[in-house]
């Protein structure tokens, strides 16, 4: 079964925001046996709609659309959607008794116009309610493929996604059955990568394919089949094991079990230890890392982010002369800074960062892309350098995955 979603929305084709909803339905309907042909973006323009509606009827069995279902003029997609598929708006009771509560319990003030309107919906749809919302999702038919319009606030579609179309769609099809397996490695480029799995690649069974993806100083490796549920089981589980043995210097855990700083954190729970972070050129995108996820507190113990040279005196005590003597972004610094924020907060490592992320100097005559990243522990600190190139955002993002990296490997040295 084939599917193409169709994101609504001057806002995303003007790059005000950023289309993340095509992600999370893809993966909803991959993990279920449905391939997504396509992804596209149009217009709030009713010729756009309608033109991008058949090309998607031609191509795809199921067809979901997020967007333009607010109360405005501007949100015409139902009404495009009755006329591609010969209907007329009519009131649903239901709707209007839920919207009408929404706005006496939960919002407090009356409805206005625009909001009742959203109870009109094509009389041949099957209703799918929003729990989270005032506009309703949508499921249509039309000549055998099959249109669902989804609100395009993000936590709305996610609900109506996971509650209502997730299932409709597997109680309603055969679907095969799609497995990705997604292994997290660290240390090692691309190109390094790809040069060890050579033979590994060319001899994977035709029916196994093997992706490389890239980022700051990572490199997942996504293998993925699809065909009887059994046979892809084990003969992915086979080659799995194959490919382990070849990256396993590199390998750090699966994607299936959350983000770098997911398994990290586990490592760090496991093992029952604690750190503090003090950063200075990631300028606080560690620490947020972590706290981006539930639970942290079960492991990190605070940070400090000592951007400006006399914070890192004034707030962790690194000494002056210190400074003075090698420089701000040094690795005498780094290791202080490290020692420091695990004595201020308590825990049992300390980790820091102190370079020149650019693109000027600024305190230091480092060259930019210059990184010193300090480890602390009960009994010694250490400081490792890197270059992590002229471009401000990736030397950052690099530098961030390798403090995640080193702090795996302090972690499990016990």
């Amino acid at each position: 079964m084939t599917a193409e979603i169709i994101t609504i929305g001057d806002e995303i084709l003007i790059g005000q925001i950023i289309d993340t909803n095509s992600a999370y339905i893809s993966k909803a309907l991959n993990k279920i046996g449905v391939s997504v042909r396509q992804i596209t973006s149009v217009q709030d323009e009713r010729e756009h709609l309608l033109e991008s509606f058949a090309f998607a009827k031609a191509n795809a069995d199921i067809v979901i659309i997020t967007g333009g279902l607010g109360p405005t003029n501007d949100d015409i997609t139902k009404h495009v959607l009755c006329e591609y598929t010969d209907d007329s708006l009519v009131e649903n009771k239901e709707v209007l008794q839920h919207i009408e509560h929404i706005f006496k319990e939960l919002i407090k003030r009356p409805m206005l116009p625009g909001n009742v309107s959203q109870a009109m919906v094509p009389s041949k749809a099957e209703i799918l309610l929003n729990r989270f919302g005032t506009a309703p999702g949508m499921w249509l038919t039309k000549e055998g493929t099959v249109f669902v319009s989804l609100p395009g606030v993000p936590y709305e579609m996610k609900a109506l996604i996971e509650h209502e179309v997730i299932p409709r769609i597997a109680d309603r099809y055969d679907l095969p059955f799609i497995m990705h397996k997604t292994l997290l490695t660290y240390g090692e480029g691309e190109s390094r990568i790809a040069l060890r799995l050579e033979t590994f690649e060319t001899q994977l069974p035709a029916h196994i394919k093997l992706a490389y993806l890239p980022s700051l100083g990572s490199v997942r490796l996504r293998l993925s089949s699809k065909g009887e549920e059994q046979f892809v089981k084990e003969s992915m589980q086979a080659q799995l094991t194959k490919l382990l043995t070849l990256v396993e210097d590199t390998f750090v855990g699966y994607e299936d079990e959350g983000a770098y700083e997911e398994v990290v954190a586990e490592q760090l729970v496991a093992h029952s230890k604690t750190i503090a972070i003090a950063e200075s050129c990631t300028g606080g995108e560690l620490v947020k890392r972590f706290t981006q996820h539930a639970g942290a507190s079960r492991y990190l113990k605070g940070s400090s982010v000592t951007y400006a040279t006399q914070s890192k005196i004034d707030i962790l005590g690194v000494k002056e002369l210190t400074i003075q003597q090698h420089s701000v972004v040094s690795g005498e610094v780094a290791m202080e800074m490290a020692a420091r924020v695990r004595e201020l907060y308590g825990s049992d490592i300390g980790i820091s960062t102190t370079g020149n992320a650019g693109p000027s100097a600024g305190d230091s005559h480092a060259a930019v892309g210059t990184v010193f990243i300090g480890i602390a522990s009960e009994t010694a600190a250490v400081a490792h350098k890197f270059s992590m190139g002229t471009n401000r955002t990736r030397v950052i993002g690099k530098t961030v995955n390798k403090c995640l990296e080193l702090l795996q490997e302090e972690i499990l040295k016990n």
